[in-house]
């Protein structure tokens, strides 16, 4: 059983920044395929970004302003967020699976992903 514990969510004015954190453990997390998804009220849970060993994959809309990353000797999952909208409002969770990775939309859909962090509400004011 894999857990993860997110943190750094806050409020930020548009076009700051926030880095984003997610803690793992119960499992070799560098053998995990690590995730990110975000849902705001009221809309349905959207895919942000991917990465497997090094590889990384990124939703159109935040393509060039957000950086997924990983450090497996801290078992630690970060998503760098830059130059934030006011449409980035959502509640931030990680997600972890086992398998290949496949950079593609596969890495899209909730339901292929097995483990879920609680989540980490993130604000951006206009």
């Amino acid at each position: 059983q894999v857990q993860l514990v997110e943190s750094g969510g806050g409020l930020v004015q548009a076009g700051g920044s926030l880095r984003l954190s997610c803690a793992a453990s119960g499992h070799t997390f560098s053998t995990l395929v690590m995730g990110w998804f975000r849902q705001a009220p009221g809309k349905e849970r959207e895919f942000v970004a991917a990465i497997g060993w090094t590889s990384t994959y990124y939703a159109d809309s935040v393509k060039g302003r957000f950086t997924i990353s990983r450090d497996n000797a801290k078992n630690t999952l970060y998503l760098q967020m830059n130059k934030l909208k006011p449409e980035d409002t959502a509640v931030y969770s990680c997600a972890a699976r086992s398998g290949p990775y496949y950079g593609s939309t596969y890495e899209t859909k909730p339901y292929n992903w097995d483990y879920w962090g609680q989540g980490t509400q993130v604000t951006v004011s206009s």
